[in-house]
């Protein structure tokens, strides 16, 4: 997978923005106000920061070696993921979308509601 369809994957979600907090290197994607992914756009390879299940992060770190823990970030929930490497695109797609919904999960109702009455759900 490449950083243009990552970006486009990750914002093709509902309620998904783009944003540059940091610096102007690392591209964070939110869904709300709430990041579930983050980039470094000149990165090589490319890798993401993605939130995953405390357990099932260990389990991908165990099983993939283009998956370790999170880069700069909580250890336990966050697994960095080299995505231009041999982790197939369907894989990258799930935690792509594992981290979305656990970050939507945790949006305040109001959020949550917002975003699905915006995208029609």
């Amino acid at each position: 997978m490449t950083l243009m369809e990552f970006k486009e994957y990750c914002l093709s979600k509902a309620g998904t923005s783009p944003d540059f907090p940091f610096d102007q290197e690392t591209l964070v994607l939110k869904v709300g106000t709430k990041m579930f992914a983050l980039v470094n756009i000149n990165g090589n390879p490319v890798s993401v920061n993605l939130k995953c299940d405390p357990l099932l992060a260990q389990d991908l770190r165990s099983r993939y070696e283009d998956v370790i823990p999170g880069y700069h970030m909580n250890k336990k929930h966050w697994n960095t993921v080299r995505i231009d490497g041999a982790l197939g695109e369907d894989l990258v797609r799930e935690m792509i979308d594992l981290s979305y919904d656990l970050v939507f999960r945790g949006l305040t109702r109001k959020e949550r509601d917002e975003i699905q009455k915006t995208a029609g759900v």
